[in-house]
């Protein structure tokens, strides 16, 4: 980005990402493992995890099912993060 300053939304959506991938690798799946329980292929996981493609909200509770999370449990990690006080 020009001059370096990132956008609230950009983020947001970082933040969703690492959560995502931190609760894939939690349940001990790597992109390949979780694309199969899923119905996809691997690159899929890997191009929401880069931030290259968008999740609807289907398609994300059925990644975090698939992970042996709740999208409820998703959504309280991601408001709890942006809850906490940012450090300067």
């Amino acid at each position: 980005m020009a001059g370096g300053t990132k956008k609230p939304w950009d983020r947001r959506r970082l933040r969703l990402q690492s959560l995502l991938r931190d609760i894939r690798t939690s349940a001990g799946l790597l992109q390949a493992d979780l694309g199969k329980r899923i119905g996809a292929d691997q690159s899929f996981v890997s191009r929401y995890e880069r931030g290259e493609r968008r999740l609807d909200l289907v398609e994300l509770e059925q990644i975090c099912g698939a992970c042996g999370i709740s999208l409820t449990a998703l959504v309280a990690a991601y408001k709890k993060d942006q809850a906490a006080p940012k450090r300067r």
